[in-house]
């Protein structure tokens, strides 16, 4: 039955809604096919609808087209499966968790993996089986500390997600390859540019992970890229370390007089007025900035950390988040400062002439981590009133954070050239999740030797309401 404009549901508005941030949100509201229902949670009216209707046929005629099969499942799902896969507690405050009557744990799933693999488990028990390869178009929730941006940012947005079980990893590669060909045909028939990086996996595990980013202004994902053809977002970005350098023939290390310099700043103009170089002037990068962080752990346990990186680079918090997940990552507060009396801001250091006062066995015992970028041999500048530190002679780390922010023109890790930086939206995403979630769950088959093996899994998403 045709249906006249007269009788449409629908209202077009003539200004643009208070809350509305960015294009997409203001259009979509003003033209009639969203209405906000609560932060971060939308209703879809007649012509929204029929365009995500749309975006989903073609998602699902390129599914099939590879042998994909769709299912269902609900939203609402029972704690034990994501308890025993860790992600119960590893979420933190990001999902929604909630009672029934009869005091049983519960949440709205973020992700299926879980529930796919015990389907798979309690139908299938044979190689014969293998590979398969099905998926959903469905909800999720998430509780975003701040939903923004209409439907890009949401706490209910749909997605389709597969999921792939192959005997052996070959397989695996295989069944990757097959949903990544078929991403590349939706997006080039959805009319959408993207750009395919290296990403972090994150909660989800695994090995190899790509993410579909459409590169846009609003996007909330930074990402690099080559001219040479290496691209990846900024938490897979990996600093490239100079060569290490001899320890001999560095002059010894010497603490200086450095009143009223708190800041690299500071610290820098004093190197050069009272002890400057004969190649070229004392610049940030010459100096080691220590950054105290605060590691808080999913049962609560709290931990202090410092990071030394050249003086001229922030942490970046992204990055920071996937260097020490699943823990939480912040600034050191005032009261952590008064619990080390060690810690001053502004003179932290990780040397002094009696020893060190940083890492395993100091004084102190934090953990000293520093920028890969900061090799044995390199010359230093730092906090504590100390010049010239020799990395490897003078102090040594208890490991590396890979957490310095990244610049255009550093260099890509693969040898293609200098980077740029650029913003980008994630609409899809693609995982090679392995056996993590087997293994948790139990997901075995009989090989073709009678013998149990563990099955490996890959795991694919679409952001249908971000598309």
């Amino acid at each position: 039955m045709t249906t006249r404009l007269t009788q449409l549901f629908l209202r077009t508005l003539r200004d643009d809604p208070a809350d509305a941030e960015v294009a997409s949100h203001r259009l979509l509201v003003r033209a009639g096919y969203i209405r906000r229902q609560a932060p971060g949670v939308f209703a879809w009216l007649p012509l929204g609808l029929r365009v995500r209707r749309r975006v989903e046929a073609v998602i699902r005629e390129e599914m099939h087209a590879i042998g994909c099969q769709e299912v269902h499942f609900p939203a609402l799902l029972p704690r034990e499966p994501y308890e025993a896969s860790g992600r119960w507690e590893e979420y933190g405050d990001g999902i929604f968790r909630l009672k029934d009557r009869k005091g049983a744990d519960y949440l709205l799933a973020p992700t299926h993996e879980e529930v796919f693999t015990l389907t798979v488990k309690d139908l299938y028990g044979s190689y014969k089986d293998l590979p398969l390869s099905i998926y959903q178009i469905q909800d999720k929730y998430r509780d975003e500390a701040r939903p923004r941006a209409g439907l890009l940012r949401g706490r209910e947005f749909s997605m389709k997600d597969a999921y792939s079980f192959d005997v052996t990893d070959e397989g695996l590669d295989v069944s990757y390859q097959a949903q990544r060909d078929a991403y590349e045909r939706i997006f080039s028939r959805l009319g959408l540019d993207y750009v395919i990086v290296q990403a972090d996996a994150g909660a989800m595990g695994g090995s190899r992970s790509e993410e579909f980013l459409h590169p846009t202004p609003i996007g909330e994902d930074t990402f690099v890229r080559s001219a040479g053809g290496y691209a990846a977002n900024v938490e897979a970005y990996r600093s490239v370390a100079p060569a290490a350098q001899s320890l001999d023939g560095h002059p010894s290390a010497e603490v200086i007089d450095s009143p009223q310099t708190p800041t690299i700043a500071t610290l820098v103009a004093l190197a050069n007025e009272k002890h400057p170089r004969e190649d070229r002037p004392w610049t940030a990068a010459d100096t080691l900035k220590n950054v105290v962080l605060r590691l808080t752990s999913l049962d609560g346990t709290k931990e202090l950390v410092v990071v030394g990186l050249p003086g001229d680079r922030e942490v970046d918090l992204k990055r920071a988040e996937v260097a020490f997940a699943p823990a939480e990552v912040a600034a050191a507060t005032e009261e952590d400062f008064a619990a080390y009396r060690g810690l001053v801001k502004g003179y932290i250091g990780p040397w002094s002439p009696s020893g060190a006062v940083l890492g395993k066995g100091s004084s102190t015992g934090i953990r000293y981590l520093v920028d890969p970028r900061v090799v044995d041999g390199t010359t230093w500048v730092t906090g504590a009133n100390e010049h010239g530190l020799v990395a490897g002679r003078d102090f040594t780390a208890d490991g590396l954070a890979d957490i310095a922010e990244v610049r255009e023109g550093d260099p890509a890790p693969d040898g293609s050239g200098p980077i740029e930086t650029a913003r980008g939206m994630e609409i899809g995403h693609v995982f090679q999740l392995g056996r993590k979630y087997a293994e948790a769950l139990g997901l075995q088959v009989l090989d073709e030797n009678g013998k149990l093996v563990t099955v490996t899994m890959g795991s694919y998403g679409i952001g249908v309401t971000h598309i």
